[in-house]
């Protein structure tokens, strides 16, 4: 079995369930979006939601996609920034009782946090403030993190920081381990598109997307983008909502349909996608299941708020997981 470790922003997720969009205009949040606010901004949210129903986990992309390898059993890890504070705390505490090793480097700034805000409609919008989380630089990757793991797996999000990004990627070339990405956000394409390029072209193995992502990065529609990044990398999976997801590897293509469940909540969908196909891949299993088990995460997580599952849900997807691994 191969193991994983990931690196990514790490965030608190504040996740927070309104009635009416108009809290969202007053602070002005457009609907669906993701926006960047300063520690001022992130106060001011956090006190206009105090009262509605609030769920904290941790979070960030990979850090959820890595949670999720950890509840599955994969022995996973995560490199990333905390504050020296009580948000920081929970994060670490998170992830290891998920059974994620983590190295972690603390900092005097406050642990980021990530305001979800979820409209009636399962809609969500988000406030991030990175705080310490965008603190990890080149020189915190040290070869010692990566020796005993054979899967590197980093964020989008992080591409903007140039050095830390080649300096993984070599690191992990040299060890010999392969390397996936998951493209994070459609606008971190569009600001590094030269730079996104070169790096999947050099280092990426196995590529995640979803159709604005892909889009922005070819130019083209799913099934056409799937086509022409699988001459640029061994796997590439393009994540499309409702209708699945679309897998090319060399001559092979599949599309695998999306569980057919009552969505609540669409925080982590992709991320727990890609727990549910890596863990697939590092056992040593063919596309379809690796595709099947990642729609068996993701049809789970919208099922409920945020972007983390209780102990009884996690042990359901374990049988069906079972199942999926059995077939034939």
């Amino acid at each position: 079995m191969k193991r994983i470790i990931g690196v990514g922003n790490a965030l608190v997720d504040v996740v927070c369930r309104i009635e009416g969009d108009e809290l969202l205009g007053s602070l002005g949040l457009p609907k669906g979006s993701m926006q960047l606010v300063d520690i001022k901004k992130s106060a001011l949210i956090r006190e206009k939601t105090k009262g509605t129903n609030i769920s904290y986990s941790a979070g960030g992309s990979n850090a959820n996609a890595i949670h999720g390898l950890g509840k599955l059993g994969i022995g996973a890890g995560f490199i990333g920034s905390i504050g020296t504070d009580d948000m920081g705390d929970y994060f670490e505490n998170d992830m290891k009782q998920a059974g994620v090793a983590t190295y972690l480097l603390r900092s005097w700034s406050p642990t980021g946090t990530s305001t979800v805000l979820v409209s009636s409609d399962s809609e969500r919008t988000m406030a991030t403030h990175l705080g310490a989380a965008v603190e990890i630089t080149a020189d915190s990757i040290l070869e010692g993190y990566f020796k005993g793991y054979d899967i590197l797996y980093f964020e989008g999000y992080l591409v903007p920081n140039r050095p830390l990004i080649e300096k993984m990627c070599q690191l992990a070339k040299n060890l010999g381990m392969e390397v996936a990405i998951d493209m994070a956000s459609y606008n971190i394409v569009e600001e590094n598109l030269g730079f996104y390029g070169d790096i999947v072209d050099k280092y990426v193995d196995i590529l995640f997307a979803n159709e604005e992502e892909a889009r922005s990065f070819t130019n083209l529609s799913a099934d056409d983008a799937v086509a022409e990044l699988s001459k640029r990398c061994k796997i590439v999976v393009i994540k499309t909502g409702k209708r699945g997801s679309l897998i090319k590897s060399g001559d092979e293509f599949l599309k695998i349909g999306s569980l057919d469940v009552m969505c609540v909540d669409t925080t982590g969908a992709g991320d727990l996608y890609s727990s549910g196909f890596l863990y697939g891949y590092s056992k040593g299993m063919g596309l379809e299941k690796c595709g099947l088990l990642g729609t068996l995460l993701a049809g789970n997580i919208i099922q409920v708020v945020g972007s983390k599952m209780d102990d009884r849900r996690w042990d359901n997807i374990k049988t069906a997981l079972k199942e999926i691994e059995e077939l034939e």
